[in-house]
């Protein structure tokens, strides 16, 4: 497909509310994070492979000559991805702050030298008509972005369908930004399939993710009346500590605590509680279950 040689207004617009909404949106999780200084659910490969796919992502938008806010969106969204990688590398694995800001800024630039070396060599290329290195750019984006949401998958798995660790401010922004994103593409002069799809993968990946939380909700409804009505958290009630770790015991570090997602709960709505530390519960903690 031939670069887009004009960008209707309302392509501009979209393109840039899904950027606005991309630009916040690792920004509740990076709040998160950062207040209970802990990242447990949320895996660090998911992070570190958005960050990579923000680089063929770039180099696709801008080649392709998308709108402005579209062009921007990969480079706003390597950055939010890299530093909640940052997060997990000092608050789950235990770096120290120095060494682990020292390599994710050395990381950052080496995305952004290999963006542009890429788009200097195949600009001129795919203005002469040669358009395979550029579908195979799209295509390695798209795959490292659906890979990203997959970790996740895996962390839901072993808790036996419930979703921690993940901020849902941040998930549904992600999902409306990539909604948006779709739309934008939509309302060009020309709609470029392969740049749709690395939205698709997003909407269809995140959809699942709240489907199996909500899944499991409604599998535990009981459970949830029964601790409310006893006044306890969740994960104080002993047929909930299947839905806190897997049957290794290896999602927490010593050191840590499980944590517990509720939909809609607690004084920040979407944000992850604390859970299983039953002799140091607050009463707000508990409120929150």
């Amino acid at each position: 497909m031939a670069p887009q040689t004009s960008i209707p207004v309302a392509a501009n617009v979209l393109g840039t509310i899904a950027t606005i909404l991309w630009s916040i949106q690792l920004i509740p999780q990076i709040i998160s994070n950062w207040r209970k200084k802990k990242t447990d659910g949320l895996p660090g490969a998911m992070m570190f492979l958005w960050a990579i796919s923000a680089v063929p992502f770039g180099v696709y938008g801008i080649v392709q000559n998308f709108n402005i806010p579209l062009q921007i969106q990969p480079q706003v969204f390597c950055v939010l991805s890299l530093v909640s990688w940052f997060q997990i590398l000092v608050f789950n694995n235990g770096w120290r702050i120095c060494t682990a800001f020292l390599l994710t800024c050395g990381i950052a630039v080496a995305f952004g030298a290999v963006e542009a070396l890429l788009i200097l060599t195949l600009r001129d290329p795919y203005a002469r008509g040669i358009s395979w290195p550029m579908t195979a750019v799209g295509v390695i984006a798209a795959i490292l972005l659906g890979a990203g949401i997959l970790p996740p998958y895996f962390e839901i798995w072993k808790r036996g369908g419930r979703c921690i660790g993940i901020n849902w401010y941040f998930l549904g922004l992600d999902w409306m930004g990539a909604f948006i994103s779709l739309m934008a593409l939509v309302a060009q002069n020309t709609f470029d399939y392969l740049g749709g799809v690395l939205y698709l993968v997003v909407l269809l990946l995140e959809t699942g993710i709240f489907a199996t939380h909500l899944i499991w909700r409604i599998r535990t409804r009981s459970l949830h009346r029964r601790a409310k009505a006893e006044g306890v958290d969740f994960d104080d009630l002993p047929e909930a500590k299947k839905y806190q770790v897997p049957s290794d015991g290896k999602i927490t570090t010593p050191a840590s605590s499980s944590q517990h997602v509720e939909l809609g709960t607690g004084g920040y709505q979407g944000e992850i509680q604390d859970a299983a530390r039953p002799h140091r519960w607050s009463s707000d903690s508990r409120a929150s279950g």
